[in-house]
């Protein structure tokens, strides 16, 4: 799953990351959970999780703690959902 993930902090700065396998993996981990668990609802903490790991991986300057980061963070939201989709027909979809 592949989220794109509009962040705004009090301080009035913005940015868009995207999040990746390695973000995913992370969350899974801390969370003890499967991100297919994320389509019956996500919750603040999940995005917030989700965007402060793909902000570190994207360069941009967080604080180290996640408690922190949430602190400093006004709002995250999805800007959108990427869904893999095969770029070829099926074998069996051939007519």
């Amino acid at each position: 799953m592949k989220l794109r993930l509009d962040v705004e902090m009090n301080d009035g700065t913005q940015w868009t990351v995207d999040t990746n396998l390695f973000t995913v993996v992370a969350w899974e981990r801390k969370f003890k959970r499967k991100i297919s668990d994320l389509g019956s609802g996500i919750g603040a903490e999940d995005l917030a999780y989700l965007a402060w790991e793909a902000a570190k991986q994207n360069e941009i300057v967080v604080p180290m703690m996640f408690d922190d980061f949430i602190k400093k963070a006004k709002n995250v939201t999805v800007a959108s959902e990427a869904t893999v989709r095969p770029t070829r027909e099926a074998p069996g979809d051939v007519a």
